[in-house]
């Protein structure tokens, strides 16, 4: 029977079979002995068994409202839904942490079921890593993050869940972006496998890769998945703050894209060895340095749920163990490692090493700009607040050329081309962009709306163009064209399509620069103007919920009297946690969103007003649409039967790499 002792002494165990996952292992490699390695599956296995039965644990106490659990008598209440009993496991400092250590476990138990085609020793070196790492989480858990603590007396119902949580988007968010935060653990244990063992290769390319690109489409899928919440729950009418939280997952998104095409590098033409080990290293730091800011109260936003500097010191220490040791273990193997083919500046080697220059200086300004406040807090007490003109102004100059370049950088052979015939073939790409332009200058307001409109369509253009060239559309027969669409390799197919997803979303960015929106506060059957939209508010009426009270408008958008839709925004109350949180009403036909909330009444009983925020937000629904076909791009090259099978085997060392092995 579940139990919040057996998921105790679950979780108790695991972090001891960690802590040997992350010992035999290294030693049985170290000494060769194929005893000892062949202990690293079992034991990432068992871990992951053991975490699941601890998880597993923690969301019966919360279905069963078992308030003698500190974590649930907190965070959950009897009339809380049955969903938001599950998703509120994982919706709080201490299940959350938990889910983080079981998601890293099943990491492990990937490598253990998915590697069999490593050389044993690196896969023993791998699984010892994730061990080590999964070692400290589980530590944090046990020590300053206890999702089992008991209190007593045992309250008769708990305090409930933040309201702001209690939505299906938010309940699934948190899941997915984890995957993608750990989901970099295994390049990073790729990594130190490899400078443990002094040696990097083709062979190690194409193993590191499916895995960034795994994890790469789970966290786009869980930065948008955060986005449309702010957009539709926050009921501020924005998709994107930049609110120091969001920042913190798109820096490991930044460099963790980075490392995908560095690894395609290695992988290709045995380059950029330093650069990409570095990479897989930095993407994973960046994902604990966030976990940091965000639980030990430096960095604080609507998104934050822990402050507690206790756990703040902890996790400190094991960041200065993980990325310290990590990098102090590059900076020693780092010059063993050989440096590779030669490639020419205008190849693509060239143009994937220029991707990765601007991709980390966007890395770099996000990172200063969300750093700077609490910095200048801490040394000089000052408060200060860095925003969207900053982050605009700043990230988009750097943008467009990776937008320039993403254009031709797939269409540019290895080793060394020529610029000049690529430009060739991309014409019909360079006229749709320069029409775009033309157009967007008549319709966009702004210099740099206007320029990303055209980066915008330049990308799927391109994009189009690639598989096109390599299908010849238009120069053979149609059916040919088609049997060679067949035969393309899925990563390449992928390629084309995530690049395009790019475009996309950019231009949806582009084209929300324009959205118009109005605050007003109006008697029921007043009509505003918006857009060319007629807004009626036609009655407001009070409605029960399973655990809240709300206030529910009923508002008629028309066009040229014409009726569009009929919206139902409303503005909840929950008794319990004494909040209120409103419920967007979107319409959508995905070349526009019409976008209300219902604000606060006003006014006597008799005659009362009801404040109104009305938003038309133009191609809103592109920027979500595009995070999806990205991660549909990444997802259809890990299905590229290159990735799965027919892994490249290892060169013979040479005589200087087997001296530092």
């Amino acid at each position: 029977m579940l139990s919040p002792e057996l998921g105790h002494y679950a979780l108790a165990l695991a972090c001891v079979l960690a802590a040997v996952q992350g010992i035999i292992p290294l030693i049985g490699a170290s000494r060769r002995d194929v005893r000892l390695m062949a202990l690293a599956p079992g034991l990432a296995i068992g871990q992951m068994i053991a975490l699941g039965v601890s998880f597993l644990s923690l969301v019966y106490a919360a279905v069963t409202d078992d308030f003698s659990v500190q974590n649930i008598a907190e965070n959950s209440a009897v009339s809380k839904p049955l969903l938001y009993k599950i998703t509120g496991v994982w919706g709080n400092h201490e299940g959350s942490i938990l889910l983080w250590a079981l998601i890293l476990g099943l990491c492990g138990a990937a490598v253990a079921a998915f590697g069999r085609n490593l050389p044993s020793a690196l896969r023993a070196r791998v699984i010892a890593v994730l061990g080590l790492v999964a070692t400290g989480f589980e530590l944090f858990c046990l020590t300053t993050s206890d999702p089992f603590a008991r209190v007593w007396p045992a309250p008769m119902d708990g305090q409930g869940m933040n309201p702001l949580l209690q939505d299906p988007g938010l309940a699934f968010h948190p899941p997915i972006l984890y995957t993608g935060y750990v989901g970099f653990a295994v390049p990073f244990a790729f990594a130190i496998a490899a400078l443990i063992e002094g040696r990097v290769d083709a062979a190690w390319g194409r193993w590191v890769r499916p895995w960034a690109v795994a994890a790469w489409c789970f966290l786009t899928c869980g930065i948008a998945m955060g986005s449309w919440w702010s957009y539709y729950v926050l009921g501020w009418g924005g998709y994107w703050f930049w609110d120091p939280v969001e920042n913190a997952s798109l820096i490991p998104w930044l460099t963790g894209t980075a490392l995908i095409h560095s690894a395609i590098v290695v992988e290709k033409r045995e380059a950029l060895k330093i650069w990409t080990v570095l990479l897989a290293i930095g993407t994973f730091s960046f994902s604990l340095s966030g976990t940091f800011l965000v639980r030990s109260g430096i960095l604080n936003s609507v998104h934050a749920f822990a402050n507690d500097p206790a756990r703040g010191v902890f996790i400190l220490g094991l960041l200065g163990v993980v990325i310290g040791g990590s990098l102090a273990l590059f900076a020693y193997r780092a010059p063993t490692l050989t440096a590779g083919g030669l490639f020419a500046p205008v190849s693509r080697e060239g143009a994937l090493v220029l991707n990765n220059i601007l991709l980390c200086s966007l890395c770099a300004v996000v990172l200063t700009g969300t750093m700077y406040p609490p910095f200048m807090s801490l040394l000089f007490d000052r408060t200060i607040s860095v925003g969207k003109p900053f982050f605009d102004a700043t990230t988009i100059p750097l943008a467009l050329p990776l937008f320039i370049f993403m254009g031709f950088g797939p269409m540019l052979p290895w080793k060394r081309a020529q610029l000049w015939p690529v430009l060739q073939k991309l014409w019909l790409a360079a006229i749709v962009a320069a029409v775009a332009c033309a157009v967007a200058v008549f319709t966009l307001s702004g210099v740099l709306p206007i320029l990303c409109a055209a980066a915008a369509l330049w990308i799927i253009a391109a994009s189009l163009t690639d598989i096109a060239e390599r299908t010849r559309l238009f120069r053979t027969s149609f059916a040919t064209s088609i049997q060679r669409a067949r035969m393309l390799p899925r990563a390449i197919v992928g390629t084309a399509i995530a690049h395009a997803g790019v475009g996309i979303t950019v231009l949806g960015l582009a084209a929300m620069s324009q959205a118009q929106h109005k605050i007003v506060e109006v008697p029921i059957g007043t009509t505003e103007q918006l857009a060319g939209y007629e807004w009626t508010l036609k009655a407001v009426e009070d409605e029960p919920g399973p655990n809240y009270t709300a206030m529910v408008a009923t508002l008629e958008v028309r066009r040229h009297g014409r009726l569009i839709t009929v919206m139902h925004p409303s503005k909840r109350s929950f008794n319990s946690q004494n909040q209120t949180t409103t419920d967007v009403a979107i319409h959508t036909n995905l070349l526009a969103d019409l976008y209300g909330v219902l604000g606060d009444r006003h006014g006597s009983d008799t005659s009362p007003t009801y404040v109104l925020r009305l938003h038309y937000n133009p191609l809103a629904p592109w920027m979500w649409l595009g995070a999806l076909i990205m991660a549909f791009g990444g997802a259809l090259s890990l299905s590229d039967r290159r990735m799965r099978v027919g892994a490249p085997q290892r060169a013979r060392p040479s005589p200087a790499t087997t001296s530092v092995s």
